[in-house]
């Protein structure tokens, strides 16, 4: 599903939203949890799943086009880890 997809379906279902108030609405929540996990906070969605910010240690690789050794810096990444009730649904099918 897509933001518009998620939009389109607030509106439908919930007919008192116009398609701009669903927009805000969504986006709202969206900045929300990327200004948290930018700040370092976890975002926690009961039932669904949580949000953290994972450190990723410097390394080196190979590039494979020249063969030769690059070093990658370290880096601060996104993780999802997912609730409970979503596992089992998604397992159920």
């Amino acid at each position: 599903m897509t933001k518009s997809e998620l939009i389109d379906k607030l509106v439908e279902t919930r007919g008192v939203l116009t398609r701009k108030d669903s927009e805000a609405v969504v986006s709202l929540v969206f900045d929300a949890m990327s200004e948290a996990l930018t700040s370092g906070d976890k975002v926690e969605i009961r039932g669904f799943g949580s949000f953290t910010i994972r450190e990723r240690e410097p390394r080196e690789a190979r590039n494979p086009k020249s063969g030769e050794i690059v070093s990658i810096p370290s880096k601060k990444t996104p993780f999802f880890k997912t609730g409970k009730d979503l596992r089992e649904r998604v397992n159920s099918l």
